[in-house]
């Protein structure tokens, strides 16, 4: 290998890393990857990945040829178009139907390529996901519209903020406040009695790092503890500023339109809650930018997640029914890597959304400093905690019985 072909390949390396790291792809999965496809190009390599940092080290045979690159980088959004096209592009490049220099040429299309659902439909995605999360949470269905409602106000703060930097520094806090205060509004001028804090959390879902901590717990059990520490650490920050812009909101709600009295909803049928796994999983869709052919995959990891999860319940406690079904969704993720030859978080994503208990972990926070619970929740702490760990365990064995055939 000669010095240029070194340079060519170590370039391509780099602009991959950061792509897939740009994606959402953990720290443990990136380096797995970039370190097989190094292997692939003839290169040696070593990498560190953390939420805001990418650290790479390759070098040839010869070492006199050895690169060090570090870039500082922002945690990344989930993008399931980019990821499997780029994902393909590097299947393209290794099987030589591709050389580097047109897979760097690519890279930059994939990169510009703009959400293949558009700004509408997204917007449309962020009403469906809020108002599912509510019906799930058993809310009635006047505060499933107001929630759908609040959620496209949520959207509209999530597209100022890819345009204004300073509203993505205060883009949870505020989004959460405004929708305090349009809660009380609404509560106050349309629709008495309605539960605020519920309408809140479930108007605010998707900014709700459930996920986030999930994917921070898993890079830890595999030993990454760097990335696996910031990434909670993050996270945990983004649920205060959260709850904290829920708790100012609807206190200056209460303040300037009068306190509000929840009335209990009429408990809605049990067929409601498959309607609301289906709705989610759809507008996740979107949000998630899941390429059409994966759609199905997709829809179907959420029903296995959830109906695994609901039919070992009747046996088990709910914390180690969450056990089965992310060992459920864990088999089907990497089925999936051995059907489509796609990387398993393409579809893995919905069913992970279905079972991550962010909402508790919000509810708790709550129950701990108000002393009060919007939802019925006992012990709710202990639950939330339990049903992390069975969710880590249960990929973990999933990946013991049948491995992944894709890093990613």
């Amino acid at each position: 290998m000669n010095t240029a072909e070194f340079i060519q390949i170590r370039k391509f390396i780099v602009k991959l890393g950061i792509m897939l790291h740009k994606y959402g792809t953990p720290a443990f999965r990136l380096e797995a990857y970039l370190t097989e496809l190094a292997t692939y190009l003839g290169v040696r390599a070593s990498f560190i990945a953390t939420p805001t940092a990418l650290t790479f080290v390759i070098w040839s045979d010869r070492r006199e040829d050895e690169y060090n690159h570090s870039v500082r980088v922002q945690p990344g959004d989930y993008d399931m178009n980019a990821l499997s096209r780029t994902d393909e592009l590097a299947t393209r490049l290794l099987s030589g139907e591709v050389g580097l220099e047109e897979a760097d040429h690519q890279l930059d299309v994939i990169n510009k390529m703009p959400s293949p659902y558009g700004k509408i439909l997204t917007g449309l995605g962020f009403c469906g996901a809020t108002g599912a999360f509510a019906m799930l949470m058993g809310a009635s269905w006047q505060e499933i519209l107001w929630t759908g409602l609040i959620g496209l106000i949520v959207y509209f703060l999530v597209l100022w903020s890819q345009i204004s930097k300073r509203v993505t520094l205060m883009l949870e806090p505020a989004a959460s406040l405004i929708a305090g205060l349009v809660a009380c509004a609404i509560s106050f001028y349309v629709d008495h009695g309605i539960n605020i804090p519920l309408v809140v959390l479930s108007s605010v879902i998707i900014l709700v790092p459930g996920l986030a901590l999930t994917m921070g717990l898993a890079e830890l059990s595999s030993r990454n503890l760097v990335s696996g520490t910031a990434r909670i650490m993050d996270a945990v920050m983004q649920l205060f500023k959260l709850y904290f812009g829920a708790f100012l909101g609807i206190s200056i709600g209460f303040g300037l339109f009068g306190p509000n009295e929840s009335q209990v909803a009429y408990s809605l049928p049990e067929w409601t809650r498959w309607f609301a796994i289906f709705m989610l999983c759809l507008a996740l869709v979107v949000i998630f930018r899941t390429r059409v052919k994966h759609i199905p995959w997709a829809l179907l990891s959420g029903f296995i997640a959830y109906g695994a999860t609901v039919w070992s319940s009747a046996y088990l406690e709910q914390g180690l029914s969450t056990f089965v079904g992310a060992f459920a969704l864990g088999i089907y993720a990497n089925l999936f890597t051995r059907i489509a030859h796609a990387p398993a978080s393409l579809v893995s994503m919905q069913g992970l959304i279905v079972l991550v208990p962010g909402s508790k972990t919000y509810i708790g926070l709550n129950s701990f400093v108000s002393g009060q619970d919007f939802v019925q929740a006992e012990h709710i702490g202990q639950e939330t905690f339990l049903i992390f760990m069975s969710l880590i365990a249960g990929l973990i064995f999933a990946n013991v019985v049948m491995p992944t055939k894709k890093a990613l």
